[in-house]
């Protein structure tokens, strides 16, 4: 499954499901606006859809009122996203990637360990 690049409108919903689980609408809406001066149900229903139409959400309506989780882990989407960089702007390759977030001190020395192991259990 190809999962696309979201806009961050829909990404800080994802964010949200990521975070807290299974959520109404209502509390989406809660959450994102909450000092919305006008009503912002029609936005986010329509976030909602459109999440959906992508299948990254599952909308539960056995309770009466729909309930939204996500239909994704937060690494799936991570992962997916930075294959599709990688196929972008290095034919593929995570090394260039890698090598400049090493060499630019983005890594912390956690990170750095837990990509050593990852690489000598691969090994």
């Amino acid at each position: 499954m190809t999962i696309p690049a979201l806009p961050n409108s829909e990404l800080a919903v994802m964010e949200l499901l990521w975070t807290r689980g299974r959520l109404t609408g209502r509390q989406i809406r809660d959450r994102l606006y909450p000092d919305a001066s006008k009503p912002q149900h029609g936005t986010v229903q329509r976030l909602l859809q459109r999440l959906a139409a992508k299948d990254l959400v599952i909308r539960d309506r056995s309770l009466g009122i729909s309930v939204f989780s996500p239909a994704i882990s937060r690494d799936a989407y991570a992962s997916a996203q930075l294959e599709s960089l990688a196929n972008r702007l290095t034919h593929g390759s995570l090394v260039p990637m890698i090598t400049r977030l090493v060499a630019d001190n983005k890594l912390s020395q956690d990170e750095i360990d837990n990509l050593r192991r990852i690489l000598e259990e691969e090994a």
